[in-house]
């Protein structure tokens, strides 16, 4: 499984999901990766409070960097899960018209809830989004086996 998380600047959900899964699913031959839909963070670090929640959780994140979503992901990758609805439609502007990766809004796949995670850039929230998205893995790992 080539599994790909999309948010907008690559520097707090989408890697937080990307440590994550990558953690949880050890050992079971996943690929696991991480992009933004905007361009602004473009090879720094994820978001220093997401690293320091990351690490109080056990999950090693520093070593990501941010990147660009392409629409060369659509072949590079068999599942495309977006934070939030606008970075489902950005996404999904750029798909190709033939084949390309299944795409979903990362909580309805994985825990059948139509909602975003919210984008703690701004308001904070770290732990919650944790919360969330390592509730999010853990259903998408059981329902892959």
């Amino acid at each position: 499984m080539r599994v790909q998380f999309v948010c907008l600047g690559n520097i707090c959900r989408s890697p937080t999901a990307h440590a994550v899964l990558r953690a949880k699913a050890q050992g079971l031959g996943w690929q696991v990766h991480s992009a933004g839909t905007g361009g602004w963070h473009i090879g720094h670090p994820p978001d220093p409070r997401a690293v320091a929640e990351a690490e109080a959780r056990g999950y090693p994140m520093a070593d990501l960097r941010a990147e660009r979503f392409t629409a060369d992901d659509f072949d590079r990758f068999d599942l495309i899960l977006a934070m939030d609805r606008s970075n489902l439609r950005d996404i999904l502007a750029l798909r190709p018209k033939q084949g390309g990766a299944k795409t979903a809004l990362f909580l309805e796949h994985t825990l059948g809830q139509r909602r975003d995670v919210p984008d703690p850039y701004y308001s904070g929230g770290f732990a919650k989004v944790f919360d969330m998205i390592e509730r999010g893995a853990d259903a998408l790992i059981s329902s892959s086996s």
